[in-house]
């Protein structure tokens, strides 16, 4: 892929475009990404590149979300989520002045990102959010020649006041810093227009004069992120004016339409199953104690009409496929309940085909894998007669709270649950609704759940329920209280996508979706 445009250029002079990383020079650790890499990387690169970077805003999302920014609970979360991470690790490193490759790579894939979430004003609002946060928390790693040095690549030359109008405004300054003993006497200030330090003014951490502010070094982040806002939000409007002409290559402009609603954690489509052999007899039992909130709304739905339309069967087939249910047992249940309605002909000639093509036994033989959150939320929201979604976004807030509380859930965590629901943070209303239905009251352990897969939501929850697998079988135990497994959490949890799945299949494939629900 040629950042700079020329790849038609490139292939008509000869030039190969193999292993070519001539990128322009990168100063800096730290960057406003002002100049677009020039340079040549393969398609897989360029893939490789943008789930590395996106995996790290992710990361940042997560610690946000769950943690109040600043904390030193923050930091230390935000911190332990990047070094599960490529490139997080790198960005965290300290040891990295000299390393080329990792500023070329922070430069290529923040360009990558900048190209797939400029689409939309949310994708856009995500993006420089998670982006502006990122930035804070490497600003204040650097040390203070490496700030001051970034400073004046920027051209931010800010000249400390002098010591006399610091003497003259001692009062003032010690009241802004909350009368801390010393703190002006050691600290440099600088005076700026308050228009570049809202966020200080509207906390009052500043003191104001004549429509200046006079800024400690230690929040002179405040102004960087400001700068660093406005151009990046300038930079995303511009880069939606050139997507147009991504249009002219079908190779990227599909990757970067799928980037946001992409699924970074486990696979649940392993043949193994992570918990030994599900019959069709364990799954009422299990659904009562660990299955996630969607997939018990379609298990319920299941028992008392006897039927599920193609939107819930998929959903909730291939989910008991990924907590390990085979294809005999799943037979065996979903013939069991449909023929409650039916007779067994009809099941066999309707929908018996439907749940081998989802094993792999029938049309072109693939093994669907199962559904990830964000390919919930995003699917097209259920209509009259389905109960296929996610319910923290699909199901009113009453409707939903009174659920919760039907399920014996306290009020305090039903109002925790619906204030994420309210502000689309779906995931985390999900984990919370996990702590709530498994008594999980540990804050740091709280801190550590997050939800990106209902199969993922199952395997945490037997986990905790029943302990490590030691049979083929599961067998009930004392609960342990273990430390629940971090994937990663959702991009923008109210992107709404517009396409049927049903679009992505061939003609073996419609056969299978074929069904009278009258």
């Amino acid at each position: 892929m040629d950042f700079a445009g020329n790849t038609a250029n490139s292939k008509k002079s000869g030039r190969s475009t193999r292993n070519k990383k001539q990128f322009n020079r990168v100063g800096h650790n730290l960057q406003f990404y002002k100049i677009p890499p020039t340079g040549e990387i393969s398609l897989q690169e360029f893939e490789e590149y943008a789930i590395d970077r996106l995996k790290v805003l992710k990361a940042v999302e997560v610690a946000g979300i769950r943690l109040m920014k600043g904390s030193n609970e923050y930091t230390q979360k935000l911190q332990d989520e990047l070094k599960k991470t490529s490139l997080g690790h790198d960005l965290i490193r300290i040891d990295k002045k000299e390393d080329k490759d990792f500023r070329q790579k922070d430069l290529v894939s923040h360009f990558i990102l900048r190209l797939a979430y400029c689409r939309s004003e949310e994708l856009r609002r995500w993006f420089m959010q998670q982006e502006l946060e990122l930035f804070r928390f490497r600003f204040l790693r650097e040390g203070s020649d490496s700030r001051d040095e970034f400073l004046r690549e920027n051209c931010l030359n800010y000249e400390p006041i002098s010591d006399d109008l610091k003497t003259e405004l001692d009062a003032e300054l010690r009241a802004a810093a909350g009368n801390k003993s010393g703190v002006v006497d050691t600290i440099e200030y600088f005076k700026v227009p308050f228009t570049e330090v809202f966020d200080l003014v509207s906390k009052r951490k500043v003191y104001l004069e004549d429509g200046y502010a006079y800024v400690s070094r230690d929040d002179m982040i405040s102004i960087v992120i400001t700068h660093y806002r406005s151009h990046l939000s300038h930079s995303l409007a511009v880069t939606t004016r050139a997507l147009p002409h991504l249009e002219e290559d079908g190779r990227l402009l599909p990757m970067l339409c799928g980037l946001s609603k992409r699924y970074l954690g486990q696979d649940f489509n392993a043949k193994k199953s992570n918990v030994g052999e599900i019959t069709a007899d364990m799954i009422e039992m299990l659904s009562k104690k660990s299955f996630p909130l969607c997939m018990q709304q379609l298990h319920q739905s299941l028992r008392q009409n006897h039927h599920l339309r193609h939107g819930g069967r998929q959903q909730y087939g291939l989910f008991l496929k990924g907590i390990g249910v085979s294809l005999e047992e799943a037979m065996r249940f979903w013939r069991t309940e449909f023929c409650k309605a039916m007779d067994v002909d009809k099941f066999d000639k309707q929908y018996s085909y439907n749940i081998r093509h989802n094993y792999g036994k029938e049309g072109k033989r693939t093994n669907y894998t199962p559904y990830s959150c964000m390919k919930i939320i995003t699917t097209n929201p259920p209509g009259p007669g389905d109960f296929h979604g996610c319910p923290f976004k699909h199901m009113e807030v009453d409707m939903l709270a009174q659920k919760l509380r039907g399920q014996h859930i306290s009020k305090d965590n039903v109002e925790k649950i619906t204030k994420c629901v309210k502000t689309g943070h779906y995931q985390i209303a999900c984990a919370q609704y996990f702590e709530a239905t498994h008594n999980i009251r540990n804050p740091e352990d709280s801190a550590s759940i997050n939800i990106n897969h209902p199969n993922g939501y199952f395997l945490d929850s037997y986990k905790l329920l029943n302990g490590p697998k030691e049979g083929t079988k599961p067998v009930p135990n004392t609960p342990k209280v273990i430390k629940v497994k971090v994937e990663g959490t959702g991009t923008p949890s109210s992107q709404t996508n517009k396409q049927s799945d049903l679009n992505d299949m061939d003609d073996d494939d419609l056969i299978a979706s074929m069904e009278t629900d009258m």
